[in-house]
């Protein structure tokens, strides 16, 4: 591909920046990721608190919908045995993982389900404790009083949709549905100046450029592909471009920039790779351990 169709590529996609860009955090943008799971469970209401606590900009965390339509935090689509406990109080097994799938049980019956009690294996730091799967909407009642009780900075929400066509109406609705279910809740709480709306599923993000423009989109993007024909792939550019921290460099750093578009690696959990990251320019980093955020 000659370097001029290169150049006008970028000339074309700084052209669809949009102004929503504006509002993202002033400040290098911190995101707690579900939570900050390397220190408490992952996607609940104590981890967001938490994280608040430590300071950081952003609470990212996953989300699912149940069969009588929640948006509720999860990151996997089925309850993983390496956190569950059931509500006889023994340990899930990996033999019964996928015969609990998210969408296919209303949020009453999701509720008795604990994924605090048992520490996940990977991160042995995690603290132990009661907690569930919430609801969307009661996380953001909990964040919202208690940043504004405790006159603390409000803080942003980034959420994934966790979908892919392969799993549409097994795992999660289609898209568009999705998107409405979740942006319903968004703008009945108030937060929709403050929320990022991410995923791998360019069908989600396409959805919510066409039908909520104001909304902050961030593209999740792992593997092999160039900036160039990831960003063709989607068909716009979002307000943030967010890779594999792997997969980051000066240079797709400072291409990034040229369409004034935000880049925000994921998940990054060394010290030396966070201060190597901001070094470089990244506008925010998101990670596991945001304790060790500086």
């Amino acid at each position: 591909m000659s370097k001029t169709f290169f150049v006008c590529f970028f000339f074309f996609l700084s052209s669809c920046v949009t102004t929503k860009q504006k509002s993202q955090p002033m400040t290098f943008d911190w995101q707690a990721h579900r939570g900050g799971r390397g220190i408490f469970p992952e996607n609940t209401i104590p981890a967001m608190l938490h994280a608040v606590d430590l300071g950081v900009t952003t609470l990212e965390m996953d989300a699912m919908i149940t069969k009588d339509k929640q948006v509720i935090l999860s990151h996997d689509p089925y309850f993983n045995p390496d956190i569950t406990t059931k509500p006889d109080g023994s340990f899930l097994s990996a033999q019964e993982e996928k015969k609990l799938v998210i969408y296919q049980m209303p949020y009453e019956e999701i509720s008795r389900f604990d994924v605090g009690m048992k520490v996940h294996p990977k991160f042995p730091q995690q603290k132990k404790m009661k907690a569930v799967k919430p609801r969307l909407a009661d996380l953001i009642d909990s964040v919202e009083t208690y940043t504004t009780s405790g006159k603390l900075p409000a803080k942003f929400y980034n959420i994934e949709t966790k979908s892919k066509a392969s799993t549409d109406n097994l795992y999660h609705p289609v898209p568009a549905e999705f998107v409405e279910l979740l942006v319903q809740v968004i703008r009945t709480k108030g937060i929709e100046s403050r929320t990022i709306i991410q995923s791998f599923d360019v069908r989600t993000l396409q959805y919510l450029h066409q039908k909520y423009p104001s909304i902050k989109t961030a593209f999740l993007v792992e593997g092999v592909g160039s900036l160039q024909n990831q960003l063709s792939k989607l068909g716009f550019t979002p307000t943030i471009y967010s890779p594999e921290f792997r997969l980051v460099n000066q240079q797709l750093i400072n291409d990034c920039k040229k369409i004034g578009m935000q880049i925000i690696p994921w998940t990054v959990n060394e010290v030396s790779k966070m201060k190597e990251l901001k070094e470089w320019g990244v506008d925010g980093i998101i990670t596991d351990y945001p304790n060790l955020a500086f």
